[in-house]
């Protein structure tokens, strides 16, 4: 059975991809295809190729829940491929004949099918991933995160603003980020523990992680 706290990561899930979708449609109804191939913020992907890899994420995320016994020691064994090197290693990729609509519908399906499979899964299912076997609920929080942190991506590079709730940033800090300042804004707080962004009196992060095991367990 599901719980009320699976209701509420879907509902946080599914709300951050609905933001995110908002702020990126509206910023490429002033951009032309040229644009999203700029660099996405600080990273070596393009705009296009970030949102590509956000989906990625979201999809992955799902497969790895998805499962009735799910594998202990890795992930579900689809295809990974780069396009280019130096690119992301995607399973999903959008048609570029598509367009920015098209890539954007992909991030949309990709975010629902993660979002259905949190508000489903067994409450005692548990998945690999590299930084620690999670459930559902862990599941939710990295695909917030990679939503939250990718849209600043690519909205920095496509010079749009970006500033989600604090509720969802503050609810996957807990989740994952257990050694995260409590006392300071959410968001820039997710930015700084994703090596985004500063902090007053702390160091800027040049290697970071999260921590997706069940609190304990």
């Amino acid at each position: 059975m599901t719980t009320p706290e699976h209701a509420m990561a879907a509902d946080d899930l599914q709300h951050a991809v609905r933001l995110a979708l908002t702020a990126l449609r509206g910023a490429s109804a002033g951009t032309t295809a040229a644009d999203w191939q700029r660099p996405a913020g600080t990273l070596t992907w393009s705009c296009w190729e970030t949102a590509e890899h956000l989906a990625d994420d979201l999809f992955a995320y799902a497969a790895q829940i998805g499962l009735e016994t799910p594998p202990p020691d890795r992930e579900v064994p689809f295809l990974w491929e780069r396009r280019r090197e130096g690119g992301p290693a995607n399973v999903t990729y959008a048609d570029p004949a598509g367009g920015v609509t098209g890539l954007l519908q992909v991030v949309e399906s990709c975010g629902a099918m993660l979002t259905a499979l949190v508000r489903t899964a067994p409450a005692d299912r548990r998945s690999y991933h590299c930084f620690g076997i999670s459930d559902a609920v862990g599941f939710a929080a990295m695909g917030i995160v990679e939503v939250l942190v990718h849209t600043h991506d690519i909205a920095r590079g496509l010079g749009v603003p970006w500033n989600p709730p604090a509720g969802p940033c503050d609810r996957v800090l807990v989740r994952l980020f257990p050694d995260a300042p409590t006392d300071t804004e959410r968001w820039p707080t997710l930015l700084w523990a994703t090596g985004r962004g500063e902090l007053p009196g702390r160091e800027r992060l040049t290697s970071w992680r999260w921590y997706a095991e069940v609190p304990g367990a």
